[in-house]
């Protein structure tokens, strides 16, 4: 049987371990003489393994490793008053580069209670955190960018709002100037995104911030006596995503100018409300006013564009339409629940007057 004495067996199977390992080490004694160093570590930092063994830490290599506040740590720990946990260092190299280190070390049992060691574990994190700030430069640039876009696409769309403005007091027919003051309201309304959008985080949309652009500048283009005629909005804390706020937009644009140009003739006083509210990914938007309420019959209008962009805006929001009287006036509701499925082909004309 062999009388070799156990520490020195667990000593030398620790000190083989370290020397094997693929991950740079260090074993040291608690004055910090290197015992061994991994062939990993000697690799990564340009040492002959050979000159390693019995020299103290800060003598390695060229004396880059004499660190006087890493040394005090690995004495701490030594003395089981310290640990050092993911201590980041720069190693400045002879060849003038620098690297950025996390070191990790711990006092071991190997069996001797007379002598304490360490295991030292480094892990060079340079071109990590390298890549880490170039993923960071890349996005701060792009939103930068995005952000720059966003403000020159608003204010072309105001340029393009204003030029509609001014084709609509030069032409002589009714109809056409019509057209183009529908034109000037949608523009308005993509223009109020753009500008939220602008200001918005992560290519998101604060709805209620939004439809108060958004109708502010309808009612400023559209209510010449805001004594007589006034929009409110009423919405809920919900963002979305850009694409959908583009639909939620328009959709409200044309409810709003709907009501404006139909439900109080001959004068007459009201309100129109937007009211937005969510759960979860459930929504329902309604735009309801207190006019004259929606024709029947014979007398209700035929559908117009207004109708049919609000319609396919709908169904590519997988939503319902729905049009109910809202005794005095008319309130449009539009349902989205991701709960229940396919929608059915949503029926025409629900709401144009």
């Amino acid at each position: 049987m062999s009388t070799t004495p156990t520490v020195h067996f667990e000593a030398a199977s620790t000190l083989a371990v370290v020397v094997s390992s693929h991950e740079p080490l260090l074993f040291l004694s608690d004055d910090l003489k290197i015992i061994a160093a991994s062939a990993s570590f000697c690799r990564a930092f340009d040492i002959d393994p050979t000159s390693v063994p019995g020299k103290k830490l800060g003598e390695l290599g060229h004396g880059e490793w004499a660190m006087p506040k890493l040394e005090s740590l690995l004495k701490a720990t030594a003395s089981r008053s310290a640990d050092i946990q993911a201590y980041e260092i720069d190693l400045k190299r002879p060849n003038g580069g620098t690297r950025q280190l996390v070191v990790n070390a711990q006092t071991l049992d190997d069996g001797d209670v007379e002598h304490i060691r360490l295991l030292v574990a480094v892990t060079d994190v340079t071109d990590a955190r390298a890549e880490a700030r170039l993923k960071d430069d890349l996005a701060r640039d792009k939103a930068i960018l995005l952000q720059e876009v966003q403000h020159r696409v608003a204010n072309s769309l105001q340029i393009i709002a204003s030029v509609l403005m001014q084709s609509a007091r030069r032409v002589q027919s009714e109809e056409a100037r019509g057209h183009l003051h529908n034109a000037h309201h949608r523009v308005i309304s993509i223009a109020a995104l753009q500008r939220q959008l602008s200001t918005s985080p992560g290519g998101s949309v604060e709805l209620r911030t939004y439809l108060k652009q958004l109708c502010q500048s309808l009612g400023a283009s559209m209510i010449a006596d805001p004594s007589r005629l006034s929009i409110h909005v009423s919405a809920d804390d919900s963002a979305v995503e850009a694409d959908v706020s583009v639909s939620l937009g328009l959709i409200v644009t044309e409810l709003v100018i709907n009501a404006l140009k139909h439900a109080f003739p001959d004068e007459r006083t009201g309100t129109v409300m937007i009211d937005y509210r969510s759960s979860g990914r459930d929504w329902t938007l309604a735009v309801a006013d207190n006019g004259i309420g929606m024709a029947a019959g014979r007398d209700a209008p035929k559908a117009g564009l207004g109708t049919g962009i609000v319609e396919a805006l709908v169904k590519n929001l997988d939503g319902e339409i729905t049009l109910s009287d809202a005794g005095p006036g008319t309130i449009v509701t539009i349902d989205h629940q991701e709960s229940a499925g396919l929608r059915a082909d949503l029926s025409p004309s629900v709401y144009a007057r």
